[in-house]
């Protein structure tokens, strides 16, 4: 009896530590620096950077606007642009429902220009809630300032889109991990382009190539499997893997010239090119072609010399899988 007495004072104390922990968790964090007093001006220089960036690098367009997933690659809809409203759920490997917020000046209207820095470069929004890294300030908070401004000021003066989106759903125990996940930015200047390997990494992690090209286990890339691919999506008629971009020349694109690298994009920027209507029963791929397509051609060139300069992984996909 002492000995049960004793193991149930121990387990009293065991799970105070984890109530108290939890509140700290939930009340206490993200511990972040109050939004900086900013004010962008919108030059004309830094919209267009920024509508390049936003549309054909970073690609922030693609989560928050509207895709028409009845063709291949979904491309983006030309209407309610910034809108918001992507799903990404556990049948993607997410922990818990995450929808892209509306970007436009309809729900932004109120943020001041360093709230709107702040979330995209440290994950905490206008609120003090932390984001989840779906939304990937942890690469943003790696970039140039000068090109997060040119991106705000885009962003800025899209066109109201009246559209109110969901709120995420995020499943225990993240929703109380998720407090941990803002981190203050490191900010870097944008190299040369003449530096190759400099401009092509900073390059690569403004795409964001390795989250999607790389194995992951509840929304984290995978360790040691960067660019080998894997990553599975799952829709309505099956699974779609990401290819390994890596230089194996057996599983990855070791046997691909830069052209042919470059020409892979570019071929969905041509004008006459329309994005084809998928069959019933087809397993469609969220691989943003179309935007992708819009990057120069030189910038292009610079990701594959940053990719030729990574250890190849031998890891060979089975890129489309339909339900049985």
């Amino acid at each position: 009896m002492k000995i049960l007495k004793i193991a149930g004072k121990f387990l009293l104390v065991i799970v105070l530590l984890i109530v108290i922990g939890g509140v700290y968790l939930k009340t206490a964090l993200p511990d972040s620096e109050p939004a900086p007093d900013l004010k962008i001006e919108p030059t004309a220089d830094r919209i267009e950077r920024g509508r390049y960036l936003a549309n054909s690098v970073t690609v922030c367009m693609d989560c928050h606007s509207t895709r028409d997933w009845t063709r291949y690659a979904g491309p983006m809809e030309k209407t309610n642009v910034g809108s918001g409203g992507e799903e990404f759920n556990q049948d993607m490997g997410f922990p818990g429902k995450f929808f892209a917020p509306n970007i436009t000046p309809y729900k932004l209207g109120n943020w001041t220009d360093g709230e709107i820095f702040r979330a995209v470069t440290t994950g905490v929004s206008k609120d003090g809630r932390a984001l989840f890294p779906l939304m990937a300030y942890h690469r943003y908070g790696q970039m140039d300032q000068e090109d997060i401004y040119s991106i705000i000021a885009y962003i800025r003066q899209l066109t109201p889109v009246k559209h109110d989106v969901p709120k995420s759903e995020i499943d225990f125990p993240v929703n109380f991990i998720i407090n941990t996940m803002p981190q203050k930015a490191v900010f870097t200047k944008l190299p040369p382009v003449n530096d190759k390997m400099a401009y092509g990494k900073y390059l690569i992690n403004a795409t964001g190539c390795v989250e999607c090209h790389s194995k992951t286990e509840k929304g984290t890339v995978v360790e040691g499997t960067e660019y080998g691919g894997g990553m599975e999506f799952g829709g309505p008629n099956g699974v779609v893997r990401s290819p390994n971009i890596t230089m194996d020349k057996v599983t990855g694109i070791g046997n691909w010239t830069k052209d042919v690298f470059v020409k892979r994009f570019k071929d969905y920027a041509d004008s006459g090119y329309v994005s084809p209507k998928l069959n019933p029963g087809d397993v469609n791929t969220p691989m943003p072609w179309a935007m992708y397509a819009g990057m120069k051609e030189a910038d292009l060139g610079a990701i594959y010399d940053y990719l030729s300069s990574i250890k190849p992984i031998q890891n060979q996909v089975v890129r489309f899988e339909k339900n049985k």
